[in-house]
């Protein structure tokens, strides 16, 4: 069974999220949360494998709440639920460690697919989030995530003065062969592996593969991070 701590200060939103999710049998609310602070607690004592969690919330937001509860049970996946106002909420979300991103606007099925994808150890960025990781990464480096080497500014261009272009193709900097940035490429887009697998006309399988082989030679520990890493190289 894949047990989850739903956590959100709306009642009805929590009942909604109960409902859908408990039509798989192989998912099981084992607790409920109204905010940041009950959340830690109950994480620490339930130990739950995916942590579906809210942004704004009284007492302690979601992020920072994700932060402490990643330290203490790192076993446990956090999923980020919310309106989505503010892009901001996934950087801050990615340096706290969080494996997925969706909005509560998404269909019953992304939410059950998301819960699946992360307790199986996968990561997951919602195809507006996506968007959004688009559109806060090709902002200027001052204002970009900075949590992770994975995640800094573009490879630097050199010297200004030498009036050529020294900027190493970020692919070929880091090896990765043909298909490898292709399916980079798709990752980018919030492609999933199966949408990646029917886009490339291969096997899941062998996307598997591939992505396991990106993520190693990008040096980072997740698909969200692939996707943070090829938008701020202008790799994707």
């Amino acid at each position: 069974m894949i047990r989850v701590l739903l956590v959100d200060d709306q009642a009805l939103v929590r009942s909604g999220f109960r409902i859908i999710l408990e039509t798989e049998p192989d998912i099981e609310v084992v607790g409920e949360a109204g905010d940041g602070v009950a959340a830690i607690e109950l994480a620490k004592s339930l130990a739950p494998d995916v942590i579906c969690m809210d942004v704004e919330m009284p007492r302690l937001n979601g992020i920072e709440a994700s932060r402490r509860i990643l330290a203490a049970t790192p076993h446990s996946s956090v999923l980020i639920l919310t309106t989505f106002g503010h892009e901001e909420y996934l950087f801050d979300a990615l340096a706290a460690g969080v494996s997925g991103f969706l909005v509560k606007t998404a269909r019953a099925e992304q939410l059950i697919d998301a819960v699946h994808t992360l307790a199986a150890g996968g990561a997951l960025l919602g195809t507006d989030v996506t968007r959004a990781v688009m559109e806060r990464a090709t902002r200027p480096a001052g204002a970009m995530y900075s949590g992770d080497a994975a995640a800094a500014a573009p490879v630097d261009s050199g010297d200004a003065g030498s009036g050529s272009t020294q900027n190493p193709d970020p692919f070929v900097a880091v090896g990765l062969t043909e298909r490898e940035r292709d399916v980079l490429r798709q990752l980018a887009t919030g492609a999933s592996n199966a949408e990646i697998a029917a886009a490339l006309f291969v096997g899941e399988a062998t996307v598997k593969t591939h992505v396991s082989n990106v993520l190693q030679k990008l040096g980072v520990r997740d698909r969200i991070q692939a996707v943070v890493w090829a938008h701020t190289r202008g790799a994707a």
